[in-house]
């Protein structure tokens, strides 16, 4: 008994240790903030998109081309009825949701996935309305001209201004050209109104490309790789873009009307097959260069301008989920949107972290490639 003893006092304190290091709640510090990290939700095929409902509602994509409905008081999930054919492989799928910014009045719901169209894939940006447990009135507002038999860089991340404009990004499609070709989208960010319509003010509406040739009109800025996050900040009228470089070279862009962001003339990375750079540099004039870059690459995947109260230190900051360097990307600006500091949070939680979302409360939740929903929350 005696000998009993002695190995439980040794080996309960190193059970209770394991058991709090394993729990699904763990603790960070940031900013002088304390913050819980709760896994809400798990067991999803890849969760590439979150949009906040409402206190207690999730909607979840999974880029297999699933959507489901979580309750997040019952955590029970689920899948919505109705959704359409998506060409699911590779980096392709069903991709973003994001609600309507008007959708207590509108009830539409914005979502961009990748279509089958003569046997290759091309991103699309629609719309639906959910009624119980079903989408209803699907309306394609743009099915985008960047098919390629390629299977990665399709984008996307969706995201609204204050004046009625929708914009969303689309991936060069595997085929570098493409992102100096104004005539498809791919490796552009696009600008609609809210219904589809092309706004009169987009920059190449009805005006010609610097090749002579007809641009599309729906384009607002190009030479993209592959943007993986967008965000819209209101109280400085400025959109904000990441986007994934190749081996390294990784890009913030501030997003300006009909600007050229060089992909792949110009580019921080290096090619994948050796030590090289790719394009002619770094620099070049016409091209505009980006805020922040990241050498080595983190691989994001979302992107937003934190605007709520929850944690006060980190408002107006840009945070991106990281994929290959697993973690949340913290990005202070200053008054003249220049990065002054960044911070790598969750680095110890090992996780692919792709969705990142907040609701109008200020609490951020995120998902990670291994299925899973966790939620911010200031610890009282």
């Amino acid at each position: 008994m005696k000998i009993l003893l002695i190995f439980l006092s040794f080996i309960l304190p190193v059970m209770l240790s394991c058991a709090q290091a394993n729990s699904s709640d763990l603790i960070i510090q940031s900013e002088g903030m304390s913050i819980k990290v709760e896994k809400v939700a798990q067991g999803f095929s890849v969760p590439w998109a979150i949009a906040v409902l409402s206190p207690n509602e999730l909607l979840i994509t999974e880029r297999e081309g699933s959507v489901y409905l979580y309750n997040l008081d019952q955590s029970k999930s689920l899948i919505l009825k109705n959704t359409p054919e998506v060409m699911a492989g590779g980096q392709g799928g069903m991709l973003d949701v994001i609600l309507s910014p008007d959708y207590k009045v509108s009830g539409w719901i914005y979502f961009t996935y990748v279509k089958k169209i003569r046997g290759e894939g091309a991103t699309v940006l629609a719309r639906a309305k959910l009624m119980k447990d079903r989408f209803q009135n699907w309306q394609e507002l743009l099915v985008t001209n960047s098919t390629t038999d390629e299977d990665y860089h399709f984008g996307s991340r969706i995201t609204f201004d204050d004046d009625g404009h929708v914009f969303f990004g689309v991936g060069d499609r595997g085929h570098r050209p493409n992102a100096q070709n104004l005539m498809n989208h791919a490796g552009t960010i696009v600008r609609l109104n809210l219904d589809g319509s092309i706004p009169d003010d987009n920059p190449f509406n009805n005006k010609t490309s610097m090749s002579k040739q007809q641009a599309l009109p729906e384009v607002w800025t190009y030479g993209h790789r592959n943007p993986q996050g967008m965000a819209y900040d209101a109280g400085n009228n400025r959109l904000w873009s990441i986007e994934h470089g190749p081996r390294g070279g990784d890009e913030v862009n501030l997003i300006l009307k009909a600007n050229n962001y060089g992909w792949p003339i110009i580019s921080y990375g290096k090619e994948y097959w050796g030590p090289v750079s790719v394009g002619e540099g770094t620099h070049r004039t016409g091209m505009t260069q980006p805020v922040k870059v990241y050498i080595p690459s983190i691989a994001p995947g979302s992107l937003i301008l934190y605007s709520g109260a929850l944690f006060p230190a980190w408002k107006g900051n840009l945070m991106s989920g990281a994929l290959s360097l697993q973690h949340i990307n913290r990005l202070v600006l200053d008054g003249n949107a220049k990065v002054v500091k960044e911070e790598r949070l969750l680095e110890k939680l090992g996780e692919r972290i792709r969705a990142l979302t907040q609701s109008t409360e200020g609490l951020i939740y995120f998902s990670t490639d291994s299925g899973d929903i966790y939620r911010l929350q200031p610890l009282n």
